[in-house]
């Protein structure tokens, strides 16, 4: 079975991770971090199908290669988490999870979450990309034609699932 992990970090888009990570299909067995500061916007919402992790605990079992995830998705991902990842800071599960991705060459997925971006942010974005990893912010494509919040959201996600190769249906795709 598949392994994947949505990290969840910062505040705005919060409803993002929580979506994707409700989405993703049974046949994967899913893990997920949320920061203290995403936690502080959210009220606990729980999945019987997820495996939570305490971002301070850097010793579990994501946080190592032989663990062997397949991909890792941040979504919302913080500037600064985005900037710890690119300098190879690993002070907590979701950077010590994607180092280990990086590390071991798997899909890893950054939703950068604030605009305009800063020099700084997008550097580092560059600079990530240059690794392979996916920067891929929550921007909407206006050929599927979303009517609804929802389509929208689930357009922006379902093009995340594509992009780090889980299957979806959850947006009209370009004829």
């Amino acid at each position: 079975m598949k392994k994947i992990v949505i990290a969840i970090s910062g505040a705005s888009g919060v409803q993002l991770g929580l979506k994707a990570l409700e989405l993703l299909p049974n046949t994967l067995e899913k893990h997920c971090i949320i920061s203290k500061n995403a936690q502080t916007v959210l009220q606990k919402e729980m999945f019987r199908d997820v495996i939570f992790h305490n971002n301070d605990d850097i010793s579990a079992s994501i946080a190592s290669g032989s663990f062997s995830v397949d991909g890792m998705m941040i979504i919302p991902c913080s500037m600064n988490t985005l900037a710890k990842i690119s300098c190879g800071i690993a002070d907590n599960l979701v950077t010590r999870c994607a180092s280990v991705v990086l590390k071991e060459q798997k899909k890893l997925l950054l939703a950068p979450r604030e605009m305009p971006f800063s020099p700084i942010a997008l550097e580092n974005m560059l600079k990530l990309s240059n690794f392979g990893i996916i920067i891929a912010p929550p921007v909407i494509a206006y050929y599927s034609k979303q009517q609804t919040l929802e389509e929208m959201e689930n357009f922006i996600i379902g093009k995340w699932f594509d992009l780090i190769g889980i299957e979806n249906n959850l947006y009209k795709r370009w004829e």
